[in-house]
This record gives C-alpha cells, structure tokens and sequence, in this order.
C-alpha cells in the first residue's frame, strides 16, 4: 500500500521508522532485533537506508596501487524481501543518485516492483569519504529531482530502452525536506526551489531531515505551503542517545539544538544521562507535533530501537 495511501485513509496521525542495514557479515536476526520491539505500534512503513560503495587502494605485486570498490553493508532489495514477508508491514528503500547508473537504477526498480514493493524515497546521496563532493555516475543522475524523474517516467511505462514496449510501474515517491535548509543550498528559498522540483517531477510526500526544534518543522511546512508544496510534509526525529551525539548531530547534519536541550545536555555525564535527555526531547517533540496533526512522525532509529520504544510507550 502506498504511503500517501496510508495517510489518507487514517485518522490519527501515523507511527514509521527507519533502520541501517547491518555491517556485512551479520545476519538477517540483527534487523529483526532493531524491529522486533516497534512493532507494537502498528508502524504502517519502514525505511531501509541504502548506502553506497567506497573505494580502498590495494597494493600490487608491482607496486602499483589498484582500486577496489567495497561495499560495507548490504543492499535494501533482499531486506525489504525479508521484512515484508515477517512482519506484513511495508518498506520503503531508498534509492540513491551516487553510484548507480541510469540502467543499474532502472533494474533495482524493476527487482522492487517484483517483490510488490509500493513505495520508495528517492535521494541524491552524500559523497563518498574519498571525494570532497558529490560526483554523479558518468550515466547516473546529479540531482534527487532526476532520479525522481526516472521514476516517474516508469510509471509512466517510459523506459531507457525506448523500442521496448513494457508496463507501467506504480511507485509511490518521497522526497527529502530540510527544515533548517540542505547544507549546499544557498539559502532556504534556493532550497525550497529544488525541493519543489522533486514534487514537480512526481514526489508525493516529503519526510524531513531529522530536527530537534519544533517551531523550525512549523515554519518550514508553512514556507512550503507558501511555495506551492502541497504533497504531505512527514516529521523525521531522531533521539539523541550519547555523549558524542551532542556534538557529532549538529556537526555531520548542519542542524541546531534549541537552548532548552543544549542546556539539558550540557548538565549530561554519562551516556545513560543523554538518552535519557534525548527520551524526554523526543516525547515532548512527538506530542506537539501530533497535536498539530502531523501526518505521520518518523523516527531514525540507527537500528536501535530502545530510545524510540521508550517515546512510542508515551505516544502510540
């Protein structure tokens, strides 16, 4: 069932998370483990992360150096598989520009609809540690909004292979929205162009990066309302959980703490102390958002489900 489906069929506002496929060499039981406990909740979605491949240098017998591509967790196709077949919940994957080239995105596409897969959240990806910005595939997309695109021309039956007749696909695309603004981006109206490039090309929901500031959520939906973004806007949110979350979050995530929380987390010793903090944040964030009728909140997770089934205890 697709997501903006879910949406609008409900009552009350919704309850989704997202997971980290594990490291290589772990097994399908570690996912289960990070899931097992939110189930409860009735989550309607779940998002699987996909990360791209890095790049190492080995040494040949010759001296030369030769690059390797790795990639350090598996793909989301298998674990979406594996999800909906355990828990009959839907997942969505996410699809990245980095990496991949039109045709490779196309067959994972096609791999989805397979699995009868409703949903994916289409990104443009970060670049990878060796490269200090983003670089496309040669026959890949720059931007989310073109891979976007691609989508959308599927589900329109437009394929790469244009003398090949096939079906539409049917895939319910979401976007990703930032409330304090895409780090690249010049300011939030330039921002706010780009996202409504990816509605515009067929996104039909939108789920935020992760914030700490409900007034910041607020402000932002209204600005897209303002611009003409009128597909739903989902919360993200995110616990904090240790120590080095309070400096690392604002850091790799270019996002603000409220002067309420910083100053809770500043008084923190211990690891215990911040997930503690970072409950109590997160359930009081949950509340006012579902007050205001959020469509749904989402949580990342990181693949540890605790701190978000300690706010879901209170909320759902």
């Amino acid at each position: 069932m697709k997501v903006t489906d879910y949406i609008k069929n409900s009552r009350q506002t919704l309850f989704s998370f997202e997971i980290l496929p594990p490291l290589k060499g772990k097994s399908i039981q570690s996912i289960y483990d990070g899931i097992d406990p939110l189930i409860e909740f009735n989550p309607k979605f779940v998002n699987v992360t996909y990360h791209r491949e890095e790049y190492v240098y080995k040494e040949q017998e010759n001296g030369l150096l030769e690059k390797v591509s790795i990639r350090k967790r598996p793909g989301t196709v298998g674990i979406c598989a594996a999800i909906m077949n355990k828990y009959k919940v839907d997942a969505v994957p996410h699809l990245i520009c980095g990496g991949f080239s039109k045709e490779e995105t196309e067959n994972a596409l096609i791999d989805l609809q397979f699995l009868g897969i409703d949903n994916v959240l289409a990104l443009r990806g970060d670049p990878i540690k060796t490269e200090n910005a983003f670089k496309a595939h040669p026959r890949g997309h720059r931007f989310a909004s073109e891979l976007i695109h691609q989508v959308n021309d599927m589900n329109e039956g437009k394929y790469c292979v244009d003398d090949i007749k096939m079906a539409p696909t049917d895939f319910c695309i979401g976007a990703a929205g930032y409330p304090e603004k895409h780090f690249e981006a010049m300011n939030l109206k330039t921002d706010l162009i780009h996202l409504k490039k990816k509605v515009e090309a067929g996104a039909s929901y939108i789920v935020t990066q992760m914030f700490f500031d409900n007034q910041k959520y607020f402000a932002f939906v209204q600005a897209c309302r303002d611009f003409g973004i009128d597909v739903p806007i989902i919360p993200g949110l995110k616990p904090i959980r240790s120590l080095n979350h309070i400096t690392f979050l604002p850091k790799f995530f270019h996002i603000d703490y409220p002067e309420a929380l910083s100053n809770e987390l500043l008084k923190c010793k211990t690891n215990s102390d911040v997930e503690q903090v970072g409950i109590e944040w997160g359930i009081q964030q949950s509340k006012e958002l579902i007050a205001q009728n959020v469509p749904c909140v989402h949580y990342y997770t990181m693949s540890n489900s605790d701190a978000v089934k300690a706010i879901a205890q209170n909320i759902f």
